[in-house]
């Protein structure tokens, strides 16, 4: 007989629930570039880069299109009317302050809108500018980055404990109902997630099970979030790949969010290069400095933190489009993504790899070669597959 698998054999159960529709805030101090980084990542006019505190009152809006090489090539071989590109939708969210968990400056406010996002883009300056005034006196990125780590522990605290206080009055209740023994095993639960807390841990930054994860969830914890770190540097400091500030900025997250992400760039130059007309005006502008925009990976990395690949749908009198999945996702899921029905009534899936269409150029010869896949309801789709869905009632 093998061994049963013990706690530390399950698979890494990740946080979250995103999908197609991918909600990411850029959250910081006040200055730090929060908005400047939102018109440029977005390519809109919208927000309000003023030089004081709170400039950002309501969260802005807008999506921005994943960068796809692969969804490029099948509107090549396909030559539908419409491409339609994956997206993530971003929020710039009004700037934190010390103080916000207990409602100081926009507090409420703020953490309010970080837990509605998925994911979370923090932006810390490291660049000194007497124009811009920095909202604790002077620029100190390691000071910022625990200001904003323990507001958003304290206030997950706060969650905890409410959270805590509902769930023991049903397990105090008694008896063995199945009510009764979920609430005892969700009290320990939640008891530990206040002690990492207490501790000065995040909670995204450690293993769950599938029981303890969807606690987490159901609690819209701060520090669950998946976060990418965004290192706002001067221009020429981002050119040179140097500042002072960086081995200290890692040096701090490998201690306080290990495993996540650290992307330096220069807002000013995203800025710049933003309001260039063209994509060739960009690409001469970079090879010009010697440096390319960081923008297209501010975007990928936070796709790869949350496990998420994609799938294609095409056709030649249609569109090809790119759509957004979790890494395991099965095909009657996936078919879910698209519309409802298409779960309901899934029947099969006609699958072709990218890379075998890329190759031989045209799907009639895919079939051809006999690397047209039909799959059934436990294949779990696989990133850059290109699948046609066959459903009952005619639908497809």
């Amino acid at each position: 007989m093998p061994p049963k698998k013990g706690k530390h054999d399950e698979t890494k159960v990740l946080l979250g629930r995103p999908g197609n529709n991918l909600k990411s805030g850029i959250v910081g101090l006040a200055n730090v570039g929060k908005s400047t980084f939102f018109q440029a990542i977005t390519r809109s006019p919208l927000g309000n880069p003023a030089n004081y505190p709170f400039a950002t009152i309501d969260p802005e809006e807008a999506r921005v299109i994943v960068p796809s090489e692969r969804l490029d090539k099948l509107h090549d071989l396909y030559k539908p009317p419409k491409k339609v590109p994956a997206y993530i939708t971003v929020y710039d969210i009004a700037g934190l302050t010390k103080g916000a968990s207990k409602g100081e400056g926009l507090g409420n406010a703020f953490l309010a809108n970080i837990r509605a996002v998925d994911a979370i883009y923090q932006v810390v300056r490291c660049f000194d500018d007497a124009e811009i005034t920095h909202i604790e006196g002077d620029v100190n990125p390691v000071r910022d980055l625990e200001i904003i780590s323990n507001e958003l522990r304290l206030k997950d605290i706060e969650f905890s404990n409410r959270y805590l206080e509902s769930v023991e009055k049903l397990a105090n209740r008694g008896g063995q109902s199945l009510e009764v023994k979920k609430a005892k095993e969700e009290l320990e639960i939640v008891k530990r997630i206040i002690k990492m807390l207490e501790d000065g841990q995040r909670i995204a930054n450690h293993d769950w099970n599938s029981k303890e994860a969807e606690v987490i969830n159901s609690m819209l914890l701060l520090t669950a979030k998946p976060c990418i770190y965004l290192v706002n540097l001067s221009e020429r400091d981002y050119i040179r790949k140097k500042n002072k500030w960086l081995p200290k900025i890692k040096a701090w997250v490998d201690a306080n969010s290990p495993g996540d992400a650290i992307i330096p760039l220069s807002i000013c130059l995203e800025e710049r290069l933003s309001h260039l007309e063209t994509d060739e005006e960009r690409e001469e502008e970079e090879k010009k400095i010697g440096a390319k925009t960081a923008l297209p990976k501010i975007i990928t990395v936070m796709r790869k933190k949350l496990d998420l690949i994609s799938f294609f749908t095409a056709g030649e009198t249609d569109e090809v489009r790119e759509w957004t999945i979790r890494r395991g996702t099965k095909a009657p899921q996936a078919a879910g993504t698209i519309h409802t029905d298409l779960m309901k009534t899934f029947i099969l899936a006609n699958v072709m790899k990218f890379e075998d269409l890329a190759e031989l150029g045209s799907e009639a010869n895919v079939r051809a070669g006999g690397k047209l896949l039909q799959k059934g309801k436990d294949y779990v789709v696989e990133d850059g597959d290109v699948i046609y869905f066959k459903a009952a009632a005619g639908k497809s």
